[in-house]
Parts: structure tokens; C-alpha cells; sequence
């Protein structure tokens, strides 16, 4: 069981946490109709202490405010979650519940803005860190989101820190993105089911227009006045695919991997996938600062990285220190009696590694 991070140095973490955020997901379904949500978690502003929490039905949970209480919206759980998060049981930032549902948290910075925190309204606000446990463990489907999402107020803890957007995943495979955007909830159907981080979703699927040259496979041979072009690889479709780490590039580049994947038989299969494609976006440490400006020595940007089965309840996940995949299958935990408990994603920061059969 994890200590919680006092919350008086919560402002902290969570500036830390959106001064370097980077984080890409996507969306993909099996040929069984597994669908499955999987996305990166980085940020290079520090190393942060990565947890996996275990929430049963029951549990009552109250949000943190920005006055520094505790003192915010209680809610109390009708679908046990898993989720993995940082720092603080409460702030799970990528989890799925019992009914399949699965909700994470993006960094949305100078484009979101909620609503200003107004103690009067104290017993209806929720911290936006606290958004996915609240989802988790109220809701169902997206629909029942969309209902209930009036009816709180949404803040951020530190009013200097920026904004969040959401990607909620039904495992129907409907994918909706929320944005609040002047105070307003806004939800985005998902067709493509990607997300990565500002500018808003709408403008990110109107970028992808810029790529209509872009496809899979060999480009030519085209005939250039009196010569033949050939490729020189396989691959030369998908010249011009952004291969940067910004939030636009990143958008793009995950859109046309997924999209072109070879879907696979099963969701286990998928999750496989899922983390393959997913290598494309590990983050090197030394790509998210100036050159002698990085003030940490960390593996990776790339803190961890999650793939869930909405079908079948089990949740994967490996880390920047160790990338042996690590489930936790949710159909072996009867939410009814399991104890709310959270640890950490890593017992011990080092890799795997077996020694090969060899015959001697």
C-alpha cells in the first residue's frame, strides 16, 4: 500500500506534470471484436511515483480543491476499477471498470479552460486528476457521461497548472474525446480512435487532411521524362509521415500506424500489437529538453506504458525500467470484497532480463 503524497505538495506535482507531458493513444479492435485502448504516459519534468490501483464497489472517494482540502464532491463507487496513476491513489490517469468501460487522462495545455473554482459550489467540484476515478466508478457507458456531466464542476487543483482532455472507450469500440472548453463540456465522437494532446481534436482531424498523399506500401515507379524513379525501400508510401514528438506529429503518425495495422484474431493478439505500435512514440529523455538542460537521469521520458481488453478485463502494462509485460486481470477480483489498495508499478527499477538456452 502506497503512503499518499501530502496535499499541500499536490500544486507541485501536478505543474511538474504538465510541464513535459507527451502522451499518445489509440484505439484498436480485434477480429473478435475486442476492443482495446492503449496509450503512453510521459513526462520527463521528474521521475514519478507510478501506481496501479484497485478500487471496489462501495468505495467512497472526495475531491481534492485548490484551497488545499479535501473537502470537495464525495462519490461512492457502483463499479469496482483498475486503474494505474501516480503520486496519489486518487489521481488515476488510464483505467477500465468492471462493465468495460475505459477512460484516460491527456495533457491539454492553452486550449482548455474550466470553469472558476467557487467555494459556494464546493459539494459539486471535482478536481480534474479526480475525473477518471469518478467516471470509473459511476458510469457505464458514454451516453451516461454525457448525462451526468452538468451536474459537476471541474477544477484544477493548482489554478496556474493547464488543463486535461479525456478519452472515454466503451468496449461497444465507440471512442469519444471531452474537452472543456470555456467552462463547457464538449465530447468528440472518435471515429479514428486517437488522441494525443492540444490542440483540440477537431483541429487535430482537420490536419489529417494535409497527409492525403500518404499510404501504405511501395511509392512508383513513376516515370520522370526519359527516366524511371524506383523506391528504394519498401515503405516509401508513408515519405513525409511526421516522425517528431509533438502533439500534431504524433496525432498523425499514430492515426496512419493504427490505421493501416493488420487487424489481428484476438484481443490478447491486439494487445500485443497494440504495444508494438506503440514503441513508435517512446520518448528518448534527451529529445524533451535543450541540449545540457535535462535536470534528471531517467531511462526515458516514457514512464510507462498501458494496453487494456474492454472484452476480456485484463489490463497490460510495462515501464521505462522495466519492460517485461506486467496484467492484472480483473475477472479474478470480486469487487464486492476486495480491499481499495494501490502499489507501485515497479517492485524493483531494473530490467528483466533471462539468459538465453545456450548448449555449452
Amino acid at each position: 500500500m502506497k503512503n499518499y503524497v501530502p496535499v499541500i505538495a499536490i500544486a507541485t506535482i501536478i505543474s511538474t506534470y504538465g510541464a513535459a507531458n507527451a502522451c499518445t493513444g489509440i484505439t484498436l479492435t480485434a477480429d473478435d471484436n475486442s476492443v482495446i485502448a492503449a496509450r503512453t504516459v510521459d513526462w520527463s519534468g521528474s521521475k514519478m511515483d507510478n501506481i496501479y490501483v484497485i478500487s471496489p464497489r462501495g468505495h467512497t472517494e472526495q475531491s481534492l480543491l485548490p484551497d488545499g482540502t479535501q473537502d470537495g464532491m464525495a462519490f461512492t463507487a457502483k463499479y469496482g476499477f483498475v486503474g494505474l496513476g501516480m503520486q496519489r491513489p486518487e489521481f488515476v490517469v488510464d483505467g477500465t471498470n468492471e462493465a468495460g468501460l475505459n477512460v484516460g487522462l491527456f495533457y491539454f495545455p492553452d486550449f482548455g479552460k474550466y470553469q472558476p473554482y467557487d467555494a459556494t459550489y464546493r459539494n459539486k467540484t471535482l478536481a480534474d486528476f479526480q475525473v477518471v476515478s469518478w467516471i470509473l466508478s459511476q458510469f457505464s457507458t458514454i451516453d451516461e457521461v454525457k448525462n451526468a456531466i452538468d451536474n459537476v464542476r471541474i477544477v484544477n487543483i493548482d489554478p496556474t497548472a493547464s488543463t486535461v482532455h479525456w478519452r472515454i472507450t466503451e468496449p461497444s469500440g465507440r471512442v469519444v474525446v471531452m474537452e472543456i472548453i470555456d467552462g463547457i463540456p464538449t465530447f468528440y465522437e472518435n471515429p479514428i480512435g486517437v488522441i494525443a494532446n492540444s490542440p483540440n481534436f477537431d483541429w487535430h482531424m482537420t490536419n489529417l487532411d494535409n497527409y492525403v498523399n500518404l499510404y501504405p506500401g511501395r511509392a512508383g515507379p513513376t516515370q520522370f521524362g526519359p527516366i524511371k524513379l524506383r523506391s528504394l525501400s519498401n515503405g516509401t508510401g508513408l515519405r513525409g509521415l511526421p516522425g517528431d514528438f509533438s502533439s500534431p506529429s504524433r496525432f498523425v503518425r499514430a492515426s496512419f500506424l493504427k490505421t493501416y495495422a493488420i487487424p489481428q484474431k484476438t484481443g490478447r493478439d491486439t494487445v500485443m500489437q497494440s504495444f508494438h505500435i506503440l514503441n513508435n512514440f517512446d520518448v528518448p529523455f534527451g529529445t524533451s529538453y535543450n541540449i545540457g538542460k535535462a535536470t534528471f537521469d531517467m531511462p526515458s521520458a516514457t514512464q510507462w506504458t498501458i494496453s487494456t481488453d474492454t472484452a476480456n478485463h485484463i489490463v497490460y502494462y510495462h515501464t521505462m525500467y522495466n519492460r517485461t509485460l506486467r496484467k492484472i486481470d480483473m475477472n479474478r477480483i470480486d469487487f464486492d470484497t476486495v480491499k481499495f489498495q494501490s502499489h507501485p508499478l515497479d517492485t524493483t527499477e531494473s530490467e528483466t532480463i533471462i539468459d538465453a538456452p545456450v548448449n555449452w
